[in-house]
């Protein structure tokens, strides 16, 4: 990857975050061994950090993420607060600001208004940036309009940095002082809110910086981002991220019902009891098109000069078309299926098994192009 200078840039340093950013972590390690050596370390410790970790992440993967900046679906005001709050105490700034900056991102990836772009090299994107602004930056909040129209955003954004105090810190002392005492209440400020407020920031962190750099693009190469499932269990599921940049406004990144994304469960587990809805998901047909383009492109780059080529692109475009009207009569027969009586069941499931199978010819023709394409830039044997 081509790395862009940051000092290219006339830049000024925001002072509050570097002291906040580069402060905390060596204070919480020093925190942290100071409190084991004269206190120990128990479960009550433990308990808090995973509370507030799973508590602050969540609320900026589903909260910040996925609800306010993509609206991926609709919450109730019960999650909008719990999200308000727990993210003001997760110290990412406020949700207007974080989703100004992040639809920046997604309008302009790697491009020059990408306020993190991964062009710029791993420690930018990962958090100088935060830390270091254009001279003549301020914080546009035009593209954060629909937002502003929130009562509970306009109020986090207002008290921003006493609610963050409050919720990020005092909370879990006071937790650990009910339950542990005075060890328990500093043990409690220690682990779930300094050591916590670590691991919730580079965990968001390595998705501007390592999930544009490691990782495979099955879906898109338009841009820097990658899938990489290993960063998905740091990040409550953001790791397929090439997936997220491709389909923005689903309400998964793992897709897949066996993709480790504890956020897509949370949405999803909310929705049953009424204070999720309209989650959004990608038709079926659309992200298996967007595979198939990926893998012909691939394979379209390794070949030398062909007379094939406009055959094979003639077969491609079959295939996708093909693919695509087997998952709309799939989706379009299981629609029906809901409303069928007991005597269409019957014809209906039969018909879905043939679209199902007329699907699966379709896959095994288009692998077979891709090896068509293989076997023909390969020398001959003499």
């Amino acid at each position: 990857m081509e790395t862009v200078p940051v000092p290219q840039r006339e830049l000024r340093i925001k002072w509050l975050n570097a002291v906040f950013l580069i402060g905390i972590p060596p204070l919480a390690l020093a925190a942290a061994i100071w409190h084991g050596m004269t206190y120990g370390v128990g479960w009550l410790e433990f308990g808090l950090f995973f509370f507030m970790y799973y508590a602050c992440g969540l609320s900026i993967t589903a909260g910040y993420h996925r609800l306010f900046s993509h609206r991926s679906h609709e919450a109730r005001a019960p999650l909008r607060m719990l999200y308000a709050l727990f993210g003001a105490g997760a110290f990412e700034n406020s949700v207007l600001e974080w989703c100004s900056d992040h639809r920046h991102h997604h309008r302009d990836t790697d491009g020059n208004d990408d306020p993190y772009s991964a062009t710029e090299g791993f420690w930018w994107s990962h958090f100088i940036w935060v830390i270091m602004k254009d001279v003549d930056d301020e914080t546009d909040f035009s593209n954060v309009r629909d937002l502003e129209k929130d009562w509970i955003l306009r109020f986090q954004h207002r008290h921003i940095f006493l609610i963050g105090f409050l919720v990020g810190m005092v909370l879990p002392g006071l937790i650990g002082y009910a339950i542990g005492g005075i060890a328990g209440g500093i043990g409690g400020f220690i682990w779930g809110g300094l050591v916590r407020t670590v691991w919730v920031h580079h965990g968001t962190f390595l998705i501007n910086s390592a999930a544009h750099i490691w990782g495979k693009q099955p879906y898109s190469d338009k841009n820097t981002s990658r899938d990489n499932p290993y960063l998905a269990f740091f990040t409550f599921g953001e790791g397929y991220h090439n997936f997220h940049h491709e389909f923005q406004a689903d309400y998964r990144n793992g897709h897949r019902w066996w993709q480790f994304d504890p956020t897509k469960w949370w949405i999803r587990a909310w929705s049953f009891v009424g204070l999720n809805r309209n989650l959004k998901r990608t038709p079926k047909w659309s992200i298996e098109v967007a595979k198939m383009d990926m893998a012909y492109k691939v394979a379209v780059s390794t070949q030398a000069e062909s007379e094939s080529i406009e055959e094979f692109d003639s077969r491609a475009k079959d295939s996708r078309q093909a693919v695509k009207a087997a998952w709309r009569e799939i989706d379009r027969l299981k629609t029906a299926l809901k409303e069928a009586t007991e005597v269409k069941r019957d014809q209906l499931l039969a018909r879905i098994r043939v679209a199902k199978v007329s699907l699966k010819r379709v896959r095994a023709d288009f692998m077979l192009l891709l090896q068509d394409m293989r076997l023909s830039n390969t020398p001959a044997v003499a």
